[in-house]
């Protein structure tokens, strides 16, 4: 009986949340439209790809080999010619105004070295104020670079010694990608942008649960009944835990989809893994809604708690290339988990028998989460 008498108080719970929730069709179109919005903006804007760099040329060599030069770099999709100079100083002004990130300069005497069999050195100037643009940038134009010169030398080869050529020995690095053939950064980005709005969506909806109730005066009359603390917190769960599914799979859908994303793994290996990190995010807002006194401090609380929650997710930089300190506090972050499964699941098709220790350390941290919500509520004003 007393079973019975917990799921009925618990089913009133639900009703009413999502009365409370589904009723405003702002609410609805927050619930679907922003996640989706949200899904394409990143999806096009989250890339570590660098191409189209602005490129500044300075030729003092004039000749058929620098010009050859130019073109190796403005053939490719990767630097934007932007114009020519006369004079080292228009190089500088260039970069210093913006119009160009890259500068290349080819001083006299660069072909007569060349024909010599002679090494031939370019200036190359970069806008470092980026640096992780400066270092892609960079190592686009030694490929090109080393690539010129070895065409140049084979061509050279064949024009003064053909009869060497075919006993002249040559060794190649070939470049194997695995998982990512095509080194589409948006394949690495899309998965764990869907960690991201799923964290965002459901905490911000949760941290709001119980401070609302104390706002509009609803808490006192929950107060009055015979509902109990765990009754209370799971009859505020569940409902956003199903949003959050719904959201989850609306987003990974648009990411999969729209995006040309390769799913590799097993659905049921992603559900568990969303799941486990859903349960996580809910504690945590639960518990920035137990700790709250007003709908601002939960949106503000929320917020200190989000963008470090991504900064240390690996979402991305790498987290060992943190500090030792911010590495171990990881560990606490539902997020750096999360990140392992949708990237190891998509893109790799690992089960869980590799991921277990994610899914598990997901599953802890929301039941701590939980376990401190329910301790940390009172049916009180207080």
């Amino acid at each position: 009986m007393s079973l019975l008498a917990s799921f009925g108080r618990i089913a009133q719970m639900l009703r009413k949340e999502f009365i409370q929730t589904l009723r405003d069709p702002r609410m609805r179109w927050m619930l679907i439209g922003p996640p989706m919005i949200q899904m394409l903006v990143f999806g096009y804007a989250a890339t570590l790809d660098v191409k189209h760099v602005d490129l500044a040329v300075l030729d003092h060599d004039n000749t058929q080999e620098s010009r050859d030069l130019i073109v190796s770099f403005s053939a490719s999709h990767y630097f934007h010619l932007q114009g020519y100079a006369s004079r080292p100083g228009e190089l500088r002004d260039a970069i210093d105004r913006g119009k160009a990130l890259a500068a290349l300069q080819i001083d006299s005497g660069f072909a007569q070295r060349l024909r010599k069999g002679q090494g031939a050195k370019v200036q190359v100037l970069v806008d470092a104020s980026n640096s992780n643009t400066a270092l892609v940038a960079l190592g686009y134009m030694n490929e090109i670079g080393a690539t010129f010169a070895e065409r140049y030398q084979l061509d050279r080869m064949q024009r003064t010694a053909p009869q060497l050529v075919a006993f002249m020995p040559q060794a190649g690095l070939q470049i194997r990608p695995w998982f990512n053939e095509g080194l589409e950064s948006r394949w690495y980005f899309v998965p764990s942008v869907i960690g991201n709005l799923t964290l965002i969506m459901v905490m911000m909806l949760t941290a709001f649960a119980v401070v609302r109730e104390r706002e509009i005066g609803t808490l006192e009359q929950v107060m009055v009944t015979p509902i109990r603390r765990w009754e209370f917190i799971l009859g505020k769960t569940i409902p956003f835990f199903l949003i959050g599914c719904f959201d989850a799979t609306i987003i990974s859908l648009v990411g999969t989809l729209w995006f040309g994303v390769p799913f590799r793994g097993n659905f049921g290996v992603l559900a568990v893994g969303v799941i486990a990190f859903i349960f996580a995010s809910l504690g945590l807002g639960l518990l920035i809604s137990t700790m709250s006194s007003t709908q601002q401090q939960a949106m503000i609380t929320s917020f200190f708690f989000t963008m470090p929650m991504i900064t240390l997710s690996g979402f991305a930089t790498p987290i060992s290339s943190m500090p030792l300190f911010f590495q171990r506090l990881t560990y606490l972050n539902p997020m750096r988990y999360v990140m392992v499964v949708l990237r190891s699941v998509y893109l790799k098709g690992v089960g869980l028998d590799i991921l277990w220790p994610q899914v598990a350390a997901m599953a802890v941290g929301a039941l701590a989460l939980l376990s401190i919500s329910v301790l940390r509520f009172h049916k009180s004003l207080e």
